[in-house]
């Protein structure tokens, strides 16, 4: 019988050794067992079977704890051996579609392109830069974390978040290794959007509500002058120069409530997107001279010097002039506003070179001495409801929406918008737009029309209004002017009323819009459709509150003559009815 046994023994100095002791039991031949037996030192042997034994444990370990922290934090990690582009999938928890496809495969490079089939087009030039087996490549020689992003995919469940980490090392070989850490962060991104959209939502809240309370105080000044002088009008009605006054500081008051509510909508129409470019041939002079005169009388009696240059070598341009004077009006207003009597406001306006072919650039700079703006509040200048101070503080009408529109507007028109300003020295806004050029041929003259004041007389309107207010002062604006008005509280009632008179009673219908029974849109495409042709042809001419560029388009594609915006202006209703009646 054979043996061996393996035990430490104590050398002569102290110190241990193991040792093997191999033997066998063998019977003499007398019949007694013997034992023929050696002893090997087999300390060297032991230590390193010892010492490979810890290194499997700690590897086993290892592996298990590496496990562990995959499965609780990541569904995959791919490590790929960039000498080889082959690659071993240690599996987690979480994305089992993906992993099944990414399991067909040990090429990486197979399997980045079944993972790119899955991502959505506008992550997978990211994709490719940071995870490619050609990206790890060329970063083979860093180590740590190589690469991170978050992309989204498509899975069987809809779309979904997926974060991928990438990190660089070597192997016992020495040969470099990239590990691959995926996994699912779908309720994580959709937790911080939500998060962020209601951050995003408190401070727009925040914003509207500081808005509507600056709002609320400033409708209520132009609103409470009016009502107050219309009190005073009333007890004053004999003594001239204060019903002069009266009527006067109720115009003033009327003309910047209606400019509070028309900023109000015009920002509207704006983030609604329903903006088109209109344009027409203009000369630069031309345009310039339209605005000076706006704001000339009103600078000089307020004491403001007001000048002007224009320096253009293409004096003819196409432009959505609506457009361009909107922007320029909010800006020359502000300069008016803000600057204090014995200040000055220029406006200068440049021709500058033009990198389009075809084109011309026009760069406008309006400068003023006024309070200027803080360095602080600078960089919010074009936020919408945000104004420096309000009504109450500078006693200065507005809603924080006129910066806002104008930069807006000068982004739709492919332009660009710049404010310098100083508090206490002024302010400075350089505007610069393309306009496409134009001959003076192409030239429309924006003349006024002549009023014949025997033109009106006798001619008989048609009016299509439901609201009892509105009809009254539009009947006794006409009446005034020399027309005959017969009333329609609807459309269905405009149109009765036309086919039951004879042909050429009426000469117009004024046509409001929004109308119980039937608006005025289809009053005037069934009055178009009508077999009398004379009475299918009578001009008809919007006048309503429905105010937009689209709303003026709906009106012409009807089959109207005009568009008029309410509240109605006189002088353009008198132009309007002399245009269509000449």
């Amino acid at each position: 019988m054979k043996y061996e046994t393996t035990y430490r023994m104590p050398r002569k100095d102290g110190t241990w050794f193991w040792t093997v002791d191999r033997g066998e039991v063998i019977e003499t031949a007398d019949g007694r067992l013997a034992i023929i037996s050696a002893c090997l030192d087999v300390t060297q042997e032991y230590e390193q079977q010892e010492a490979r034994k810890r290194e499997s444990d700690a590897t086993a370990s290892r592996d298990r704890i590496q496990s562990d922290i995959i499965s609780a934090l990541y569904s995959y990690n791919a490590t790929v051996n960039l000498n080889t582009g082959k690659y071993s999938l240690l599996v987690g928890n979480g994305m089992e579609e993906f992993i099944q496809q990414f399991s067909q495969t040990d090429d990486y490079e197979d399997a980045c392109n079944l993972l790119l089939s899955n991502v959505f087009p506008e992550y997978i030039d990211e994709m490719n830069r940071q995870f490619s087996l050609e990206a790890l490549r060329k970063k083979q020689n860093q180590r740590g974390h190589i690469g991170q992003m978050v992309y989204a995919g498509v899975t069987e469940a809809g779309i979904g978040w997926f974060e991928v980490n990438a990190f660089m090392g070597v192997d016992d070989e020495g040969t470099a290794i990239a590990s691959v850490f995926g996994r699912d962060v779908t309720e994580a991104h959709e937790k911080a959007d939500t998060k962020a959209q209601l951050e995003i939502a408190n401070a727009a809240n925040a914003a509207k509500s500081a808005f509507l309370f600056n709002m609320s105080h400033d409708i209520r000044t132009p609103m409470n002058a009016i009502i107050g002088f219309r009190d005073l009008l009333e007890k004053h009605q004999e003594e001239p120069e204060k019903r002069t006054d009266y009527l006067r500081k109720i115009e003033e008051a009327s003309t910047v409530l209606l400019s509070i509510i028309n900023n109000v909508l015009e920002m509207a129409r704006i983030e609604k997107g329903t903006m088109d470019i209109e344009e027409t041939a203009w000369s630069a002079e031309q345009l310039n001279d339209t605005l000076y005169s706006v704001f000339h009388e009103m600078m000089v009696q307020k004491g403001i010097e007001f000048t002007r240059q224009v320096v253009v070598s293409n004096h003819y341009v196409f432009c959505d002039p609506i457009k361009l004077r909107e922007i320029f009006l909010n800006v020359l207003s502000n300069s008016y506003k803000y600057t204090k009597p014995g200040g000055k406001v220029n406006m200068h306006l440049e021709e500058i070179p033009s990198d389009r072919e075809e084109y011309a650039l026009y760069q406008t700079t309006i400068s003023d001495t006024g309070i200027g703006i803080s360095e602080e509040f600078l960089p919010h200048i074009f936020e919408e409801f945000t104004r420096e101070n309000n009504t109450t503080e500078n006693k200065i009408e507005g809603t924080g929406l006129g910066m806002p529109i104008v930069k807006r507007l000068v982004e739709i028109l492919d332009g660009t918008i710049e404010v310098k300003s100083e508090k206490g020295v002024g302010t400075t806004v350089i505007i610069t737009l393309p306009h496409r050029i134009a001959e003076k041929s192409n030239l429309v003259m924006h003349t006024g029309t002549e009023l014949d004041p025997e033109l009106f007389q006798g001619k008989r309107i048609l009016l299509a209004e439901d609201n009892e207010l509105n009809a009254e002062i539009a009947i006794e604006i006409l009446g005034e002017a020399g027309f005959v008005i017969e009333l329609a509280e609807d459309g269905a009632i405009c149109v009765d009323m036309l086919k039951k008179a004879p042909f050429g009673y009426y000469d117009l219908i004024l046509m409001d819009i929004q109308m119980p029974n039937m608006n005025g849109y289809d009053a005037t495409c069934t009055i178009r459709s009508l077999s009398d042709s004379g009475k299918a042809n009578i001009p008809i001419l919007a006048m309503t509150a429905n105010a937009f560029e689209e709303d003026k388009r709906e009106a012409y594609r009807c089959g109207m003559n005009g568009h008029l915006a309410k509240p109605i202006n006189v002088r353009e209703l008198m132009t309007e009815l002399a245009n269509l009646l000449g």
